[in-house]
């Protein structure tokens, strides 16, 4: 098979790559829409450099006793195909243009394909899942992180240009709508490789911890990066009304009545406009609480992984974490 161009992060990691590269080929088996444009616009969706955290996940958690690799490498196959279904409803309901600086789906083809195609991929989910799963467990636990994943959409959606926010608020949205998948991509590398269920319970615990701080370094790196650097314009987030944690933190301080003049814009405000709500937020010290939060969950996510059995993949879990949550783009 041709080798597909990993993420450079994976430059660290070789013993991994051999396993990633057959998790991207069983997703390009398993994806044939009768319509080639449409397969071939998933298809450079998928190749265009994502970073395939969750099945690096799900198959680090799956080294700590011998098990059928290739088993390992579908499950992990079905997780990244769930993700990018999700990633292209995302970019439907955010009415978004790019999508890691390449042309989305939804505006190459309309939204309409772009439901079917997200919708293809959950059927592509459950046909892996079928093949490779050792029982209905894995399917249940798909289907409750795919609702979970909606519900958290939902409520995003529904805060909405809600300055009222909180950080409980916030921290919800983004346990169903990052955090969820990453435990679950864990939980599933060590329960369908034949641990026990209070590791599978350990590693779910960590899994949810890197997906917090994942999502919440993400949306830090919104307000420290030009668009050229994260692919889409500035704050676009920000001017769909999705509101994250710098910025609820900074709406705590005397900087408030500011950025409320501004946000108060709603959809209408302008580029300018939103790169001063990057320089408020950043003044108003929103950036270095949100650290500090996203750090929290580092420490935990850290500290459950030094917790487990002393084999190499434990190593490769704590630098890759470490990796992955001080990241600075």
């Amino acid at each position: 098979m041709q080798a597909t161009q990993l993420h450079p992060l994976w430059r660290d990691y070789p013993a991994l790559q051999p396993e990633l590269q057959q998790v991207m080929q069983l997703m390009d088996d398993n994806i044939n829409i009768s319509d080639p444009a449409i397969t071939a616009a998933i298809l450079d969706m998928i190749h265009s450099g994502g970073k395939l955290l969750r099945p690096a996940y799900c198959l680090l958690f799956s080294q700590f006793k011998p098990t059928d690799r290739h088993r390992m490498i579908a499950l992990a196959a079905s997780l990244e195909t769930l993700h990018t279904a999700t990633l292209i409803h995302d970019d439907i309901i955010d009415d978004s243009k790019l999508r890691r600086h390449q042309v989305s789906i939804q505006q190459q083809f309309g939204k309409d394909v772009a439901v079917y195609a997200g919708d293809y991929l959950f059927v592509v989910v459950f046909k892996i899942l079928s093949h490779y799963s050792s029982s209905f467990r894995s399917i249940q636990l798909n289907s409750a992180n795919m609702e979970k994943i909606l519900i958290g959409e939902i409520h995003q959606k529904d805060r909405h240009f809600h300055t009222e926010i909180t950080l409980a608020d916030y921290q919800e949205q983004i346990q169903g709508k990052t955090a969820e998948l990453f435990a679950l991509s864990c939980f599933l590398g060590a329960y369908e490789s034949g641990q026990s269920e209070l590791f599978a319970n350990r590693a779910n615990k960590a899994g949810m911890a890197i997906g917090m701080a994942f999502q919440i370094l993400d949306d830090i790196l919104d307000y420290q990066e030009t668009s050229q650097e994260i692919g889409k314009p500035v704050l676009e987030d920000l001017a769909e009304g999705v509101y994250t944690s710098p910025l609820i933190y900074a709406l705590q301080t005397d900087y408030r009545q500011q950025l409320m003049s501004l946000l108060r814009k709603q959809g209408q405000i302008t580029l300018a406009e939103r790169q001063q709500v990057q320089r408020l937020v950043i003044d108003a010290g929103g950036v270095i609480k949100a650290k500090q939060l996203a750090k929290k969950y580092t420490n935990t996510a850290l500290r459950t992984l030094k917790h487990l059995p002393d084999v190499p993949a434990r190593a490769t879990l704590l630098q890759l974490t470490q990796q992955l949550l001080e990241r600075h783009n």
